[in-house]
């Protein structure tokens, strides 16, 4: 990762202390006494002044957002480039607010949004704001997209530094957003460069850095944005490569959240306001904002008690009290035969689910109009500013209770190691909800009864006891590259030696209960040169996630890791030598 800020202080290592260098030597009875100390961690009181309530989308928890209001004045006609799908009885439906944002891509007259060149100098004049300040913005580049273009993030903070070291040793949690995954999504790029704007000296939310650190990234798909298209260069959606990391748009944000370590990761988003909705319920989306937090198999009860209670009901209240709706972000299949209604996926492979596995809260805000081009953008931007304003709120006025939750959560999950029950696969749960959509023709509400996939509420379909750790051939050197990337530390065996593992096989008659997979245990070699990853570290269950071979997004089933044989799950401490290595990518 690039600092394109110059530093105020020499640059450090990583926050992590580093291990020492050279041979590690870890026996069976080392490994047992770790595990009896990670066990005794004590479950922390719940930091709450009242009875816990779910957040539902109908009732709201009272509080007052803050939304910038640095510039309000008359606001042009918009110049739309892309017919609007629906009459003007629906555009009534979705006003302009009273606040204009007044982005480089927002320009009335405007035809094309923020370009490439005025979005470094967008952001270089933030943090020219900041020089001889207390508060500091800086540049840095975490990574380059398929086509050269560099994918750069603003880090806004009172610390004396921005690079990780800095941020870290200020004791201040750090909260990540990210815009721009898709290149047909304008609306959160624009809103994270009046955020920026705001964190400056001088802004609305930069009092917020006395709390915590933030962390922007505008535009994460900067090649898709060029091309007019949804997905990376080479058709890869980066929103569902965060397991994978097979491009390096997504590696770049895995070495922020890597390196920074943020306790939350807000994905900014939009989806169709008609599509293919139009066409299977005749009817036009209604909600300005789609909402989820993380859900996935494995993922601490914490994580999740913290996404709800703590950011869920204050951001519905301050989307309510701007004017804007929202509800649980859904989407359906291109079949026009199937009528179900499904919640984001369970699979680890969104930026907000990997980040719920990372023990920090995953959160997606997700704006109504990709399929509207400049239509309705000033109220697009204006739901996604509200949005991340409270976010930033949120996580501030939680600052200690988010470090200590997530600190607790990294303690736990390492414990858990060789012990309990792990999911390896989950379903959502079957339900029906009735949907307010908006009658095309009268603008009219309509009120659409589906069939309603939910996610917050997983049922796990295949577990297995968690292993000890997982092991890894020499063949599986990219495997270990990109668990590396997401935060795990993987260990190269010095010195051969044997391990209590069970082996997978195909199963001869596989089940769902059962899966695809039968396991045989035995001793296993572990020559020079192959691998072993502990589960007994804070984010095993990303590995879990990746290593267990029964899902479509599995390491072995995307290639990865090439055969069965090239794994195997460790059933008790091992008394191997290992040497450490740096990080390969």
């Amino acid at each position: 990762m690039t600092l394109l800020t110059p530093p105020a202080i020499p640059s450090s290592q990583r926050p992590d202390p580093e291990l020492p260098q050279g041979r590690l030597r870890w026996s069976a009875l080392a490994c047992t006494a770790l595990l009896a100390a990670c066990s005794s961690t004590p479950l922390p009181p719940w930091p709450t002044s009242s009875k816990p309530q779910v957040a539902t989308p109908t009732r709201p928890a009272p509080e007052i957002p803050v939304v910038p209001q640095a510039t309000t004045q008359p606001i042009a006609p918009a110049n739309n480039l892309v017919p609007l799908p629906y009459n003007a009885a629906v555009a009534a439906r979705f006003p302009d607010p009273a606040t204009r944002y007044d982005t480089p891509g927002l320009a009335p007259q405007r035809n094309q949004f923020t370009t490439a060149s005025e979005l470094s100098s967008w952001l270089n004049s933030q943090a020219s704001k900041s020089l001889g300040r207390d508060t500091r913005l800086g540049i840095v580049q975490p990574g380059s997209s398929q086509r050269g273009s560099p994918i750069q993030a603003l880090v806004a903070t009172r610390a004396p530094g921005i690079q990780p070291s800095a941020l870290y040793d200020s004791r201040r949690p750090t909260v990540m957003l990210v815009a721009g995954q898709h290149g047909d999504e304008p609306a959160g790029t624009e809103a994270l460069l009046i955020i920026a704007r705001e964190l400056a000296p001088g802004g609305l939310l930069e009092p917020l850095l006395q709390q915590i650190n933030v962390i922007l990234v505008p535009r994460a798909n900067p090649d898709a944005v060029e091309a007019g298209t949804r997905n990376a260069a080479d058709g890869t959606d980066i929103a569902h490569d965060h397991l994978l990391l097979n491009t390096p748009e997504a590696k770049a944000l895995a070495t922020l959240a890597r390196d920074y370590r943020p306790v939350a990761v807000v994905d900014l988003q939009e989806f169709p306001a008609a599509s293919i909705f139009l066409q299977k319920y005749q009817a036009i989306q209604r909600y300005d904002a789609l909402l989820q937090y993380s859900a996935t198999a494995n993922q601490n009860e914490f994580v999740t008690k913290a996404a709800r209670e703590w950011y869920t009901a204050p951001l519905r209240t301050a989307l309510s009290q701007a004017g804007l709706s929202s509800d649980w972000y859904y989407t359906t299949s291109q079949d026009l035969q199937d009528k179900s209604i499904s919640m984001g996926s369970l699979a680890p492979d969104s930026l907000r689910n990997i980040s719920g596995l990372k023990n920090s809260v995953g959160y997606l805000v997700s704006s109504r109009g990709s399929d509207l081009g400049r239509a309705h953008i000033q109220r697009r931007v204006h739901t996604l500013v509200t949005a991340a304003t409270r976010m930033l709120h949120s996580s501030a006025e939680r600052a200690k209770d988010l470090t200590q939750v997530q600190a607790f959560v990294a303690r736990e999950t390492a414990s858990l190691a060789c012990h309990q029950q792990l999911a390896v696969q989950a379903e959502q749960t079957p339900e029906q909800r009735t949907l307010t959509m908006i009658q095309p023709d009268t603008g009219a509400d309509q009120q659409v009864r589906v069939d309603w996939n939910a996610s917050l509420q997983a049922r796990t379909t295949l577990s297995r006891p968690r292993s000890c750790g997982y092991w890894l051939s020499a063949s599986a050197q990219t495997a270990v590259d990109r668990l590396r990337l997401l935060g795990l530390q993987v260990l190269k065996v010095a010195e051969p030696g044997q391990l209590l593992a069970d082996s997978y096989n195909e199963a001869r008659s596989a089940t769902p209960a059962s899966g695809a997979y039968a396991l045989t245990r035995g001793a296993v070699e572990a020559p020079v040169g192959s691998y072993y990853l502990s589960m007994n570290q804070p984010m095993a269950n990303i590995a879990a996630a990746a290593l267990e071979p029964d899902t479509p997004y599995s390491y072995l089933a995307r290639g990865l890791v090439p055969t069965l044989s090239d794994m195997a799950r460790v059933m008790a401490p091992p008394s191997v030598v290992f040497e450490e290595e740096e990080d390969a990518e």
